[in-house]
């Protein structure tokens, strides 16, 4: 199994404390987050695309790319890139460019995104938004293939032998496809047999479970080999200390600061208690051993071999959460490292494909 720490970028203040950072330390704290994901030996890192409050990760391609810079091993993955808001084209060329930046450590995770107002900023409606996704996908996949490409669209000017340049690093790219809720995303990903990244954030398991089971069926439908799918699931928090006790008592703050916001708020409560949030919900909190044998019970019903973590302390005090990934990666990772296969593909980069030569065409 394969562990990601990722970040949404969420910038609202903290929901123990009420203190919020200025915008450029919260940018800093990525990158430090970043850092440190590489130092205790997350095997990648993602940053997540919105563009509505309170996020202001409205440019991934900017901060991976420093990201990559500040890296040397840590693969760098979208969270999601919502390529519904998105001219395929454009997108294309910064990912392209950040591919080789990162010397073909990227991996996308696409989705349709969420938020109204964000809809709104890009005039993409409800009604259309997925055949945008779907649309703009199909763009993306022919252009990170082909040097030239023809295709009729509907939602940006058609494409007659363009060329479109950088040509990529990875030749192909890896793209996850996001889902949360809807069978489009998952059928999407089937289609073209294409890895699946269930976001499993919000509610119980069993809606994802169920979203995760449509794509193996669809998957064989299609004509994919199932010894090659891959997916992956996320987790709704985390704090591991040595005792569950502890980790509940750490973890308790942000519960219920959470809980009094979204009440606040009008948003729907999905889980009353900490209890039930620790027992029902994918967050990861308790002693190493409760967390290992949560993370076996998930994949029982997902079968997934990625897993992403957060990031970021949402509420927990830096010192907490350094130590809770701390003991995550010493005392948690190692089991479900050795006991849940890895993904049935190289972790590493895609490497290029040379280029024709003279000597190879007469071999």
């Amino acid at each position: 199994m394969k562990f990601l720490a990722i970040t949404l970028i969420v910038h609202r203040p903290d929901p123990v404390t009420g203190i919020q950072k200025p915008t450029h330390d919260r940018f800093r704290e990525v990158l430090d987050s970043a850092l440190l994901a590489e130092e205790l030996g997350f095997d990648g890192f993602g940053v997540g695309e919105r563009h509505e409050r309170p996020f202001i990760s409205s440019s991934p391609t900017v901060v991976l790319g420093h990201v990559a810079a500040l890296t040397k091993r840590i693969r760098l993955f979208t969270a999601v890139t919502t390529l519904s808001l998105l001219d395929p084209v454009r997108a294309y060329e910064d990912y392209a460019t950040l591919d080789h930046l990162s010397d073909g450590r990227l991996d996308l995770i696409i989705g349709k995104g969420n938020g109204a107002a964000q809809r709104d900023l890009f005039h993409v409606t409800p009604e259309d938004q997925w055949d945008r996704n779907a649309e703009s996908y199909e763009v993306f996949r022919k252009l990170w293939r082909q040097d030239k490409v023809t295709v009729a669209t509907r939602f940006r000017p058609p494409l007659t032998e363009a060329e479109v340049w950088p040509r990529p690093y990875q030749r192909p790219i890896r793209v996850w496809h996001g889902s949360a809720t809807s069978k489009e995303s998952v059928d999407l990903a089937a289609r073209y047999g294409d890895p699946l990244f269930s976001a499993n954030v919000t509610h119980p398991i069993e809606p994802y479970a169920e979203l995760v089971r449509y794509y193996r069926q669809r998957w064989e439908h299609y004509g994919h080999d199932p010894a090659r799918i891959a997916v992956g699931a996320g987790t709704a928090g985390i704090c591991v200390a040595s005792t569950s006790q502890q980790a509940l008592a750490a973890y308790r703050p942000v519960f219920e600061a959470n809980l009094a916001f979204f009440k606040k708020a009008g948003l729907p409560v999905v889980f009353e208690t900490l209890e039930d949030f620790v027992e029902r919900s994918s967050a990861l909190i308790g002693s190493p051993q409760q967390v290992i044998d949560k993370v076996h019970r998930y994949h029982e019903q997902f079968g997934h071999t990625v897993l992403h973590l957060h990031a970021d302390a949402s509420g927990l005090t830096e010192s907490r959460h350094r130590a809770s990934l701390e003991l995550f990666q010493s005392k948690v990772a190692p089991v479900p490292r050795r006991e849940i296969p890895d993904p049935p593909f190289v972790w590493g980069p895609v490497l290029p494909v040379p280029p024709l030569t003279q000597e190879s065409v007469h071999v």
